[in-house]
């Protein structure tokens, strides 16, 4: 997606979340409501939305759920003022925090680094085996999402451009709809729609693989700055239910799956097996120096989102890539890592 397109989407408030389910069950008039964004892959979001347990840690708040087709369409929402907390991939934050958007949110969680359950896959019987064998072919991803990020970079370290192969931006059931009608090739895209294609066509690179290149991309979560800023004692609170979220996927996958399936429509056993395709860390590891930091030491999470950024600015994805600083600002270390401990 151009940046100048985002722009002009960002111009939509109301409108732009026309094409977005919410969840408004159990709003009160006279109670503040808390905005949350999210998507339906496979994630501890779900199973905190599932059990209600912000509900039950905010009682005196709404907490209005709305679900995104992608992390593009959850920055739209947040430059429209529409969010205060989103779950989008680490390229669109990285874009996010990239002029000439520059959204004013922090990256106050990590939801999962992207394994297995992101993967560019070719349709059986276009003679697709390769990743040079795409050189023309037409692929299909959501653009300015995670799974594009790490379509172009398989792209690069196989000699092909963008230029070389027919992109074509399409949300994940649109994906699905264009891989059975034919419409194309092949496509990078993530679970559940992932799993879908798999029966018919061929694993040609995981995001796993690429995180091992050194181009790993995650699922974040993000706060606008001006609702952390005004209530963190309600961010501490969403982040121990995001923390207690991944202690169930660790401890008691059963559960996890059985709360993320009733989500996202698919049997408790088949999520299982999704949850063990993506690489979930611990608590004590999204406090650590690796991901976010502690409290005033922002992680290495800030260099990924700046290698990020200088890569799309490499790619034409955007003007420029931002400065190490501007990443370091945005991860948000307050109460960090007191505020995960058990």
């Amino acid at each position: 997606m151009r940046f100048t397109k985002v722009l002009a989407a960002a111009a939509i408030t109301v409108a732009g979340l026309a094409g977005c389910a919410v969840d408004h069950s159990g709003h009160q008039a006279d109670k503040p409501t808390i905005r949350i964004g999210y998507q339906t892959f496979p994630s501890g979001d779900l199973v905190v939305k599932n059990n209600k347990w912000l509900e039950q840690a905010l009682p005196d708040y709404n907490i209005k759920w709305t679900k995104f087709d992608s992390g593009a369409d959850v920055n739209t929402a947040f430059i429209a003022k529409e969010l205060d907390f989103g779950a989008l991939g680490s390229s669109p934050v990285a874009r996010g925090l990239s002029a000439p958007l520059n959204i004013p949110y922090q990256v106050a969680f990590i939801l999962d680094v992207a394994g297995e359950n992101e993967v560019l896959v070719a349709r059986n019987g276009t003679g697709i085996n390769t990743i040079a064998d795409l050189k023309g072919k037409r692929i299909a991803t959501p653009f300015a999402s995670t799974a594009h990020y790490s379509l172009l970079a398989a792209l690069s370290q196989n000699g092909l451009s963008p230029n070389d192969v027919q992109l074509i931006d399409l949300q994940p059931q649109a994906i699905l709809a264009g891989w059975e009608r034919g419409d194309i090739e092949a496509a990078y895209t993530w679970l559940p729609t992932l799993d879908q294609l798999r029966t018919t066509g061929k694993e040609l690179i995981s995001s796993r693989q690429l995180a091992a290149d050194g181009k790993p991309t995650l699922d974040l979560a993000t706060v606008s700055s001006d609702f952390a800023k005004a209530h963190p004692d309600v961010v501490d609170v969403w982040r121990r239910q995001q923390a207690r979220a991944l202690r169930t996927i660790h401890d008691d996958p059963a559960a996890a799956a059985k709360a993320i399936g009733a989500e996202i429509g698919l049997s408790p056993a088949d999520v299982e097996g999704q949850l063990k395709q993506a690489g979930f860390p611990t608590p004590e590891e999204v406090a650590s120096p690796q991901w976010l930091g502690t409290d005033g030491k922002p992680g290495n999470l800030a260099v990924n989102l700046q290698s990020a950024s200088q890569f799309l600015a490499d790619q034409k994805q955007i003007p420029a890539a931002a400065p190490l600083q501007t990443f370091q600002d945005a991860i948000y270390t307050k109460g960090l890592p007191n505020v995960l401990a058990q």
